[in-house]
């Protein structure tokens, strides 16, 4: 299995390097950390926002969400093709309504170099 996980690795960042066309974006990674000066605001935000979370995951705009191990917040993974998708996904957050967040967006795409692996079409 490291074996497998090194040569994925090591496809992937080659990959990057040599790309010569964009990668189709399948979905958005969000990062959010609440702003400092803004903790003593949420509190009176979050049962809006756990239920929108609940309603955004049911209608298949958000695929998983996380806590950050270090506690410093909350990491989502969007089904969105764009970063402005991302965004207005999340726009419609509460929290984020509310200017009480930071968010970090990248967008994703499936692993390009796995097709080396797979060989030529038959």
């Amino acid at each position: 299995m490291r074996k497998f996980l090194l040569v994925v690795v090591l496809l992937a960042g080659w990959g990057s390097v040599h790309s010569q066309t964009p990668l189709k974006t399948t979905c958005v990674l969000v990062s959010l950390t609440v702003k400092p000066e803004m903790r003593s605001k949420v509190a009176p935000v979050m049962q809006q926002e756990v239920t929108d979370t609940v309603q955004a995951y049911l209608d298949g705009k958000i695929l998983q969400w996380y806590s950050r191990a270090d506690g410093a917040g909350v990491v989502f993974l969007l089904n969105a093709t764009s970063v402005d998708d991302a965004k207005s996904i999340m726009g419609a957050l509460p929290l984020d309504k509310a200017g009480l967040v930071d968010l970090q967006f990248t967008p994703l795409a499936p692993l390009q170099p796995l097709k080396r692996l797979l060989g030529p079409k038959q």
